[in-house]
């Protein structure tokens, strides 16, 4: 269970962190760092076996049936990168202490950043690729949040959606690739999948499989012509900039293609596809950077590049091309986070980032003046820098290709193009900076920032140095051991030494030297005076614009489609899609047709044929009352209701007739809330209309009388079936022995199918707290809830917000109705009933989801009769923290079940003695009814409280108007 708990520890650690005081920021820094520092050892500890060819895994059943376990996997290339997710990790926790300012809620953006870095270490630790594409995607989940974290600024908001919406696309096309990749392997086991190139690169799949597999790469690692979002994700605070793109989100782009080297590589369209965008991104990465004004942008333009020139390295099919790869990505996690906190640096103790007002800052900041020169060369390949071996080694792949006449001249051309313009850029940022003269006033005074906050750019500048001087002593056993499982067996031949001679590689370094520097000098004043106010030549290329147009016409033809196939109106849509049913249904009953079993059957009964009379009857009434009177209309709907209820009964369906009771309860409280909201009736009978009126009701009564024959059809001829051509028996033979409960239909539900009421309680989380957000704009300000009663805008004895009645009498008649001091008598009776439901629903009918609902009226009936606002100062439910507690609970439960070698979700039981009691059963079940519980209870007050308020906000602003003429008119306003 090692690499379980190492893949723990943030999450664990962000949960910590989110319940921390807003501003405790020294103590989440430091427990952000302990954490990260923490999970660095544990990586570090495993090197000694990693080297001697071990490694290491660890596998618990997850869905076994689906070929899916859990399983953690650690190689020497998995390895290399979660030292680089720890270490890199722990550095900028402990930068971002002195960067964040004290006013901001610290301790949330340390939750963001540890659960950021947990999922990052999920895809690297991943040995199953459907597990590893869950955690590719809570990755971008994440770095959403990161990115947006100063949400009132606009810049962050709209680069934090892109960022999402291109990486989640991705991540889509990304799990089809898999599911095709696993269905060619066989298997989604990682080990199987890369032992099995040979078999996946000659099936006829392989290429819509590579497709969909490069689409999820290219668009984390920002390639083109996905790279527009990265440059808007500038707008994140520079810490979560520094980690992003060095050694988590933008890397793990690159990391899936080394991953799945040794079972993708290898064929011309890898080459073409990997290789060619990889050039493409790499010369148009660094051209745009040179003409960035804003150092994060130009460092994020730099990135761009540098990821291509990984890719392209990928993509060339050679060995030792793939050793480069795994080489710089190393370096450039290195160099770039330092160079992204140094411009952190400057921006926090000048107040800018413009490189056009900055200028002359040496003097002020000399120590972080040095670690910026030696940074910035280490970016552009200066000798004696890391960065410089592993572009070298870049430039000898180049020259070796050996593949297309006009490829082999072009590539090396391109490559020291690139390189040309990476020592611009990289000049920009430390000669524009802090060589010169100061080109304006600073909003801020430079000086050096306090020790602390320079120490972690210190350590990576050491390692860029050290790595550059003593390469093979430094980092060449961790080198060979990360490109070992890449390369899918022995390493090639390569050498780490700095001096190889005077050979064409290093030939192509001094051009790239000094063409930058010549170009640079050739540049500077015009980039300095502002004259270049687009990046000459493809100023049109602008990412936030493209983007923003095919949103727009996505939008655009959404809503054509829209008006073509639909209307704003509720009755043509229920239309069309009951049609669309009974086609379906009609369409795969064609040939075969509807056959009735041979089960015997029970005698008919009077009683239950009088009972669906009468529901038949109730449900012609609501149509008709409809017309006329929407309430008793919505009665009539409660009867149809209750004569479902009665049948469950009648079949001996308990569970579901507790169920269908209070839900109906519940949802006659939520169409009485928006019954209010709805237009006033037009007499249709007394128009032109009419005619037309009269038809569309005849032709509705007709579908809907074929659409229920033809259910009851079919379920007829289910229930006629004989039992053993069912599922039931499965169930019924099982219930006990291996869910520990007689109650099926509980137990199916928090055991066999507990994997799937998980998905559906999630899903009434986030329904719930969608509500809430959209609703929240009409609740009542804070101080109007906690004045007191008489000093309220609304008397706090007003009778329901709910109904929120118009009149004294209609007060009046609420109270005779339902009187509240009865009501408030019936709040523990109520709880109690729900504590013995709850109690008793794994082996009676009962069961969190029950229990939930009987407490959710209890509290409905106490909004009703005594006000949402006295509710509110009385009793503090804080139904948000029910729904989160109840999540994090279910999902325990989940992995509890792991810890012991079951898979996900299975029930465990147990037998108890206590004193007094004596023996009771107790199943891990309860513990996930009690999260169902939980979360029914927030979701179903969460959404009704949020339309009380706004029946509230309602009421308020739309005052009795016979009222306001009658002031108006003793006032003298009207004539």
């Amino acid at each position: 269970m090692d690499l379980v708990y190492l893949l723990l520890l943030p999450f664990v650690g962000s949960l910590v962190a989110a319940l921390m005081p807003t501003h405790a920021r020294t103590a989440a820094a430091v427990w952000a760092a302990l954490v990260g520092a923490a999970a660095l050892a544990w990586v570090a500890w495993q090197y000694p076996g990693l080297s001697e060819g071990a490694v290491l895994r660890e596998e618990h059943r997850w869905i076994p049936s689906a070929g899916i376990n859990f399983v953690v996997r650690m190689d020497g290339f998995a390895w290399m990168f979660a030292m680089l997710v720890t270490g890199i990790g722990t550095l900028v926790a402990v930068y971002a202490r002195y960067y964040m300012s004290k006013n901001d809620p610290v301790p949330r953006f340390f939750s963001f950043f540890l659960a950021f870095m947990g999922s990052m270490l999920g895809v690297v630790l991943s040995g199953n690729l459907v597990q590893m594409v869950f955690f590719w995607e809570l990755t971008s989940l994440f770095s959403f949040l990161l990115i947006g974290y100063w949400y009132h600024r606009k810049d962050a908001r709209r680069g934090a959606r892109m960022a999402l919406t291109v990486t989640g696309a991705g991540g889509l096309a990304l799990l089809a690739g898999v599911l095709m990749l696993g269905h060619i392997v066989g298997s989604y086991d990682l080990d199987v999948v890369l032992a099995s190139g040979a078999e996946v690169t000659a099936h006829r799949l392989y290429t819509p499989t590579l497709v969909l597999i490069l689409l999820g790469a290219f668009t984390k690692s920002a390639q083109f012509p996905f790279q527009i979002w990265l440059p808007r994700a500038m707008a994140a605070p520079t810490p979560v900039s520094a980690y992003l793109h060095s050694a988590t989100m933008v890397k793990a782009g690159v990391f899936l293609l080394a991953r799945l080297w040794p079972a993708l590589a290898g064929t011309e369209q890898w080459f073409w596809l990997v290789g060619g965008a990889g050039l493409i991104t790499l010369v148009l990465g660094a051209y745009v950077a040179m003409f960035q004004n804003d150092l994060k942008g130009l460092l994020a333009y730099s990135t761009i590049s540098h990821l291509g020139l990984i890719t392209l390295l990928l993509g060339l099919n050679r060995e030792l091309a793939a050793v480069a790869a795994v080489f710089h990505i190393m370096n450039h996690a290195t160099f770039k986070a330092s160079l992204f906190m140094a411009a952190g640096v400057i921006d926090h103790e000048t107040g800018t980032r413009d490189i056009r007002r900055l200028g002359g800052l040496w003097k002020a900041m000399p120590i972080t003046g040095t670690l910026a020169f030696v940074a910035s060369a280490a970016m552009a390949g200066v000798p004696l820098m890391n960065g410089f071996l592993s572009k070298e080694m870049f430039f000898a792949e180049t020259i070796d290709l050996s593949s297309y006449p006009w490829l082999d001249v072009g590539l090396p051309i391109a490559a020291t193009v690139a390189g040309v313009f990476a020592v611009v850029y990289s000049l920009r940022f430390s000669v524009s900076v802090f060589l010169g003269q100061r080109r304006s006033e600073l909003p801020l005074a430079p000086h050096e920032p306090v020790r602390w906050m320079r120490v972690p750019i210190e350590v990576l500048v050491l390692l860029c140095l050290v790595v550059g001087i003593f390469p093979q002593w430094s980092v060449g056993p961790a080198l060979a051991l990360a490109a070992r499982p890449v390369v899918g067996g022995d390493l090639p031949s390569y050498s780490l030494a700095i001096w190889h001679g005077v050979n064409r590689p290093l030939v192509m370094s001094l051009v790239a030297l000094a063409g930058g520097v010549l170009l640079y000098l050739a540049l500077r004043k015009r980039l300095l005076t502002g004259k270049l106010r687009h990046v000459p030549l493809i100023y049109w290329l602008d990412g936030q614009r493209i983007f923003q147009s095919t949103l727009y016409a996505l939008d655009r033809g959404s809503r054509w489609v829209l008006g073509v196939l639909s209307s704003g109106r509720l009755q043509p849509q229920l239309l069309l899609l009951v049609l669309c049913a009974v086609a379906a249904a009609t369409a795969s009953l064609w040939r075969g047709g509807v056959t009735w079993g041979d089960r015997e059957r029970v005698p008919g009964s009077t009683e239950f044929a009088l009972l669906w009379v009468m529901g038949c009857v109730c449900a012609l009434a609501a149509a008709n009352q409809a017309k006329f009177h929407r309430l008793a209309a919505l009665m009539m709907v409660s009867g149809v209701g209750l004569a479902t209820i009665l049948t469950f009964v009648w079949f001996s369906a308990p569970d579901l007739a507790l169920t269908q009771i209070t839900v109906e309860v519940v949802m006659t409280v939520l169409f009485l809330l928006g019954l209010r909201w709805l237009p006033k009736r037009l007499p249709y009978e007394a128009s032109h209309l009419a005619p037309r009126v009269h038809l569309r009701r005849f032709r509705d009564l007709i579908v809907s009388v074929v659409a229920g024959a033809g259910l009851a059809a079919l379920a007829y001829a289910m229930m006629t079936r004989p039992a053993p051509q069912s599922i039931s028996p499965f169930y019924l033979d099982r219930a006990l022995p291996e869910g520990g409960g007689t109650n099926v239909v509980n137990v199916m539900l928090v055991d066999f199918r507990a994997f799937d009421t998980f998905g559906e309680i999630t899903v009434l989380s986030i329904v719930a707290l969608t509500v809430y957000a959209l609703l929240r704009r009409f609740r009542p300000p804070r101080e109007v809830i906690q004045l007191p009663p008489q000093q309220r805008a609304i008397p706090a004895d007003l009778a329901t917000d709910l109904i929120n009645p118009r009149t004294a009498q209609d007060t009046a008649l609420g109270y005779m109705m339902v009187p509240a001091t009865l009501v408030r008598l019936l709040m523990p009776v109520a709880a109690v009933v729900s504590a013995y439901l709850f109690m008793r629903g794994h082996n009676e009918p009962g069961g969190g989801f029950v229990a939930g609902l009987v407490l959710s009226i209890a509290f409905i009936t106490q909004y009703i009769v005594a006000g949402t606002h006295w509710v509110e100062a009385h009793l503090q439910l804080r139904v948000v923290r029910w729904i989160g507690v109840g999540l994090l609970m279910a999902l325990a439960t989940g992995i509890a079940s792991l810890w012991f070698g079951y898979p996900f979700m299975t029930t465990h039981t147990a037998h108890l003695t206590l004193p007094v009691v004596g023996e009771i059963h107790i199943a891990s079940a309860l513990f996930f009814d009690i999260a169902v519980f939980a979360v029914v209870v927030g979701s179903t007050l969460l959404i009704l409280t949020a339309l009380a308020h706004q029946s509230v906000r309602s009421h308020r602003k739309a005052p009795d108007k016979s009222a306001a003429a009658t002031a108006a008119a003793s006032a003298g306003k009207v004539d």
